[in-house]
């Protein structure tokens, strides 16, 4: 009889369910990026003699490593990751460095970002980005008592992404390493700590930023063009009045699907950077709408599981929903505001729908975790509901039983 009973408890327990809307916005995103990708490369590859669909291939062949790395982790419980934060850490720590390996690291347009894999490339950065949100997520977990009220207890998450910035600018990558610094002090003050010790920990920072956005000629020629990007249109300032035209000839609803003028030997990057760009020249208003309306319902449903994950005590899950949805919606901030004149170029893509190869396989293992993490979240909440209502059910068990003695006597 027990025995029976703890089976039935077993099958019927909580279940878990990844966030539904969560799941379209991402599919979405990723559709429309194999779609834009095909529309945005084909000159670039032909341009090159390589063939018009040779990075749509690529790119198909990256989405579907990604979508086998996103199943892995949408199955991989978070307590395995919490486990592991301290080895991935030490790892993210010997990818970064390995750039700097004579004919293991890469040197591409002046920067070393890329690690030679011979069949491959790929940059640590991508990799980077998760392993530290699951490390801060875990360091929250385990010192949340001091994060929310001793200034101390700040320390050590934010030097160690000092590190990685350091590493970063060393590369040099200033867009990573904005990122980095952003999600860090945005996850810790969803941590529970107070806004003074952030302000006090990050005025250090500051005089770094500075001097790393102003301490090479190029950046600063970036940050000219960018208050002014019309008086250099053929020289500095020819990246951005390149995007600004395409999105402007986009209007209310675009000029068709594949019909873009600026993607053709005018628009750089393309199909990488600046494919927001031809969103918006091909797809118009209507298609910068879709984008932003797509990222806003991903980050929107992260940062709301995040915060039942936190209520139910699922705090890992919660604050790893926290720092990939800032991830994904800082970098997405930072590439649409590059393409429409709003910020700097920083030479980010844009989440699932730039084409790329480590960046796409790494964003969809992001997107893999964070579905996880609504997993997880989901089933501690239907747990929740069950508690509520097993009280009842055994009170109306019981005045059953009590019934049943006295109808028995009558008959």
């Amino acid at each position: 009889m027990f025995d029976a009973a703890s089976q039935a408890r077993r099958r019927n327990g909580p279940r878990g369910h990844f966030d539904p809307w969560l799941l379209v916005a991402l599919v979405g995103l990723a559709s429309l990026g194999v779609v834009m990708v095909a529309s945005s490369s084909i000159a670039v590859a032909d341009s090159q003699d390589l063939g018009a669909f040779y990075f749509l291939r690529r790119h198909l062949v990256f989405l579907g490593i990604g979508m086998v790395a996103a199943g892995l982790a949408m199955r991989t419980e978070l307590r395995l990751l919490e486990k592991f934060a301290f080895p991935l850490l030490a790892l993210a720590f010997v990818l970064l460095l390995a750039v700097f390996v004579p004919h293991l690291g890469m040197r591409i347009n002046g920067a070393r970002r890329w690690l030679n894999l011979l069949v491959t490339t790929f940059q640590p950065v991508e990799a980077v980005k998760l392993i530290l949100v699951i490390y801060i997520a875990s360091y929250l977990v385990r010192h949340r008592v001091n994060v929310e009220t001793r200034f101390l207890g700040l320390i050590k998450p934010i030097a160690v992404a000092g590190i990685i910035v350091l590493l970063l600018l060393a590369q040099p990558d200033f867009g990573s390493a904005t990122l980095v610094i952003a999600v860090t002090i945005a996850m810790v003050w969803l941590g529970g700590a107070r806004p003074i010790f952030l302000f006090l920990m990050g005025l250090p920072l500051m005089p770094l930023l500075y001097i790393a956005a102003t301490g090479e000629s190029y950046r600063m020629k970036r940050l000219t063009s960018f208050l002014d990007p019309w008086k250099d249109p053929f020289n500095d300032g020819f990246q951005l009045t390149q995007s600004l035209m395409a999105i402007g000839r986009g209007e209310w609803d675009g000029v068709g699907l594949g019909s873009s003028v600026l993607k053709l030997s005018y628009l750089p990057e393309a199909h990488t950077d600046f494919i927001f760009a031809v969103i918006g020249e091909e797809l118009g208003l209507a298609g910068v709408v879709l984008v932003i309306g797509l990222f806003a319902l991903a980050v929107w449903r992260g940062l709301q599981m995040g915060l039942k994950g936190v209520d139910v005590n699922q705090r890992f899950a919660g604050y790893v929903a926290f720092g990939v949805s800032l991830m994904l919606a800082m970098q997405a901030i930072v590439s649409v505001g590059v393409n429409l004149g709003a910020l700097p170029t920083k030479g980010l893509t844009l989440p699932l729908i730039s084409y790329g190869g480590s960046s796409m396989v790494l964003t969809c293992a992001m997107a893999g975790v964070l579905l996880r993490a609504t997993f997880e979240i989901n089933r501690a909440l239907d747990a929740r509901q069950m508690a509520t209502r097993m009280p009842a059910a055994v009170t109306a068990a019981d005045a059953n039983a009590a019934v049943l003695p006295r109808d028995a006597e009558a008959a």
